[in-house]
């Protein structure tokens, strides 16, 4: 299987009168997990909101070489793009099949998509007809991945994916993503600090006031590194500008 890209550049974003994010510049390729870490406020959701569609932002997205600035989100979706917002955004009066299926007919899937994505962790098709605001923290989680591959996207965008849940399901998430991406799903992972994340991510972005500050190669705990020198944990060291 190919290896997708997502590219973002000269990417802003405005609330009101203050800036969110100021002319971001990302690359995602597959094969390997990308980190956005920041601190709390930083613009992290912004980046991955605008690079969606769901938030109005300046610059461009590009898709594959395929520019996709212009698409709303439900087209962007359609073209490959899915999102694990932070904060879920489930329908908790809803069973799980019924979640499911508001995606299916939003990414114009077959009924199957839905039994598919069931079958995604098994826990799932356990509280198939359970309502989600009854699910633990890690079952609603689950479910907005699997709800995010129902389309089987070219790109995945995960926002503080692992905040707030069992070491159990981190690994079994962490395994699930670590997969997409050695299939050529171009994964970017945001979140304040890796953590326990460290060792799936190969590469990422500092991201401080809303500007990327660097990109780092050497894996996570280069990344890590870089995080700390910029938030000045440890002794600064010169930051390369990111590409």
């Amino acid at each position: 299987m190919s290896a997708h890209e997502l590219r973002v550049e000269g990417l802003s974003v405005r609330y009101g009168h203050a800036s969110a994010l100021t002319d971001a510049a990302v690359t995602v390729p597959g094969g390997s997990v990308t980190a956005l870490v920041g601190p709390n406020g930083a613009g992290k959701s912004s980046l991955l909101l605008a690079a969606y569609g769901s938030v109005p932002a300046t610059g461009r997205v590009f898709l594959d070489g395929d520019d996709v600035s212009r698409l709303r989100p439900a087209a962007r979706a359609r073209a490959g793009i899915a999102i694990v917002p932070q904060g879920r955004q489930l329908f908790p009066h809803l069973d799980v099949v019924d979640n499911l299926q508001v995606m299916a007919e939003l990414l114009h899937l077959p009924r199957s998509a839905v039994q598919g994505a069931l079958d995604r962790f098994p826990i799932l098709r356990t509280r198939r007809r359970s309502l989600v605001g009854v699910l633990s923290g890690g079952e609603q989680q689950m479910l907005v991945v699997a709800r995010a591959l129902m389309g089987s996207p070219r790109v995945l965008l995960l926002d503080e994916m692992t905040t707030g849940l069992a070491p159990l399901v981190v690994q079994e998430l962490g395994r699930t993503v670590t997969a997409l991406a050695a299939e050529g799903v171009a994964v970017l992972l945001a979140e304040p600090a890796l953590g326990v994340l460290r060792r799936m991510v190969s590469r990422g972005y500092v991201l401080v006031r809303g500007e990327v500050l660097t990109c780092e190669e050497g894996g996570g705990r280069a990344l890590d590194d870089a995080y700390r020198a910029a938030m000045g944990v440890q002794r600064p060291r010169e930051l390369r500008p990111a590409s």
